[in-house]
């Protein structure tokens, strides 16, 4: 028989095998509820009809579909692509693929995908970076759809989410540069709509003051992460009557970018001023001068959301709470003691 696989059905298949169409189901599905010779007769059945299975019919018709669905804010950083990594190994270790969908930071990109994913193409949902969950969490509660919350602090004390410690993070980070001797400090937030984002800046703050230094409206620069936010906040940094001795961005390609704005403007690094940026992506390594910065696991994170959605889905009833993964600042070429003198005024 030679058909085209676009058009053999399920039900063909059950007919030609000689067996029901929930059997097929089954066969499908890897449900161990099939005998040894039956379950082989189906498969060679599909073989011969060149059968593949659509596996959004399948989930639709009671089944699994073995995918799990990712949605990221964008490709373009080392930041999200250690994420993936860390869960693109562990989905392959388990037998499920991926569905990966960018949201561009559009909060309505992101419920729209949302509720078309929950109605059968996946078995759950990774996300990163969410910019509103708070919209739709109710609807994947209600539903009892599992899902984890990757790099953001959830909505509430039972919603499961992965995270590392932003707030110590950025507060080791500045208090380092103070304790080298930095006390004008330039900061480049990320978007203040994310809680990552907002305990970083709050963790650069606190540093401050337990030193006993002013927090400087003029001194910090709100961006969103982008890498064109860490070229401009720098140069409005070095436009500034006095300008910083040190620039802390949000993430490392911001940092990298203000990196770009010093050389720019015939500076040198960390001569004339010194910069730490967060996230430790494999490019922080590489480029010269190395730049300090603060690591997050990120693959870990990505690794670890993985397996808890794995949880999830085997014990939907278990109820999972934030997880929270160390950062370790790491101390490259990029900072050194400032030219001014300590005691120098900040203002």
């Amino acid at each position: 028989m030679n058909r085209r696989s676009d058009k053999v059905t399920i039900v063909e298949v059950a007919a030609e095998a000689g067996v029901s169409f929930g059997t097929v189901s089954r066969v499908i599905n890897n449900d161990v509820h099939v005998r040894a010779e039956t379950r082989q007769r189906v498969l060679d059945t599909m073989s011969r009809l060149k059968f593949v299975a659509n596996r959004q019919a399948r989930s639709l018709a009671g089944g699994k579909s073995n995918i799990i669905g990712l949605l990221v804010p964008d490709l373009g950083t080392g930041y999200i692509g250690e994420i993936i990594r860390g869960i693109d190994a562990e989905l392959g270790e388990s037998g499920y693929d991926l569905m990966l969908y960018t949201t561009h930071r559009k909060a309505a990109k992101e419920i729209s995908y949302i509720t078309n994913l929950v109605q059968g193409m996946v078995d759950g949902l990774l996300l990163v970076l969410p910019r509103n969950p708070i919209d739709y969490i109710e609807l994947l509660t209600e539903r009892k759809f599992p899902f984890v919350l990757i790099d953001h602090q959830g909505t509430g004390e039972d919603c499961p989410s992965i995270g590392a410690t932003n707030w110590q993070g950025a507060y080791n980070a500045t208090n380092y540069l103070i304790k080298l001797g930095h006390r004008r400090i330039g900061f480049i937030t990320g978007w203040l709509d994310l809680g990552a984002a907002v305990d970083r800046l709050e963790g650069f703050k606190a540093a401050l003051r337990n030193n006993r230094i002013p927090v400087v409206p003029e001194l910090i620069h709100e961006g969103t992460f982008a890498q064109l936010d860490g070229y401009t906040g720098a140069l409005h940094f070095l436009d500034l009557k006095k300008p910083p001795t040190a620039i802390f961005a949000s993430n490392d390609v911001m940092a990298m970018a203000a990196m770009d704005a010093v050389r720019e403007r015939g500076m040198r690094i960390p001569d004339d001023i010194s910069i730490i940026g967060y996230d430790d992506i494999p490019q922080a390594s590489m480029i010269r001068p190395a730049l300090t910065t603060i690591r997050q696991p990120l693959e870990q994170m990505g690794r670890i959301a993985a397996q808890m959605l794995f949880e999830i889905l085997r014990n939907p009833d278990h109820k999972h709470n934030r997880v929270e993964l160390p950062t370790e600042l790491m101390v490259r070429d990029s900072i050194a003691k400032p030219k001014v003198k300590v005691n120098e005024k900040i203002l």
